[in-house]
């Protein structure tokens, strides 16, 4: 199993040099990349700069404002780039019949995604950790949308800090989990994120989980580090080597 990045933990970078950030992150052995945006390049102007850079586009962050009015122009670009994933990073809930019509929405935007070849995901954050009786909100999200339609990106860095199994969710969505997000964080009350491998996340328990279920991609992401976003991208990638199981 490869290793991708996701390309929000070198924002700061990416904003100054797009093409140079892809050819630093095939360096230090990252083979794929998830977007969070593309640098004002056309899907032409990307696809060759990762041609030339041995990289494959694994997956994309596109906000909900954009999924539910630039839908087709996310669709086009993709393609051309050759990514098969496009992802809702988050959305905002107060009720439980928030997370039911986000489901419906999903289920939409997902449906007209598959027409053209591509799996529509989401993201989640700890916030949708949210209890509605006996439910969680993030459970209903996916009790209500089509599992055929909206797959489960995982974070396991979230899911850790709602106070939950992030191994046990991977297992639960199994083969509806083909992208994992990997990602530590020390164990404080506030968010501290770490680097893979420094924080209080099970991490090679949630690889072991996402092999089990034949996931198909391993994101490392890292929100925010107190080391340089080139540094901190280096080191997530080598201490997730060490841990051995990829």
């Amino acid at each position: 199993m490869k290793l991708s990045l996701q390309l929000y933990s070198i924002r700061e970078e990416t904003a100054k040099d797009f093409v140079g950030c892809l050819e630093k992150v095939a360096e230090v052995g990252y083979t794929g990349v998830e977007f969070a945006g593309y640098g004002n390049l056309s899907g032409r102007q990307m696809k060759t700069a990762l041609d030339l850079f041995g990289l494959s586009a694994v997956s994309s962050h596109v906000p909900m404002i954009r999924l539910k009015n630039n839908l087709d122009e996310e669709i086009d670009f993709n393609l051309e780039v050759g990514n098969k994933y496009i992802v809702c990073p988050w959305y905002q809930y107060a009720t439980r019949e928030d997370f039911v019509k986000t489901a419906k929405l999903l289920n939409k935007i997902g449906e007209k995604c598959k027409k053209k070849g591509l799996q529509l995901g989401y993201h989640n954050h700890a916030f949708e950790f949210v209890k509605f009786g006996d439910e969680f909100g993030f459970d209903i999200l996916y009790k209500e949308s089509d599992p055929d339609l909206v797959m489960a990106e995982i974070d396991v860095c979230w899911i850790n800090r709602a106070g939950e199994d992030p191994a046990a969710y991977i297992r639960k969505f199994g083969a509806r989990c083909p992208l994992v997000h990997l990602k530590d964080r020390r164990d404080t009350a506030d968010v501290c994120f770490a680097e893979i491998g420094e924080g209080c996340v099970d991490i090679p328990a949630v690889i072991k989980a996402g092999l089990d279920v034949k996931a198909k991609h391993f994101i490392i992401e890292q929100d925010r580090s107190a080391r340089a976003p080139f540094e901190s991208m280096r080191i997530n990638y080598e201490n997730t080597k060490k841990i051995g199981l990829l």
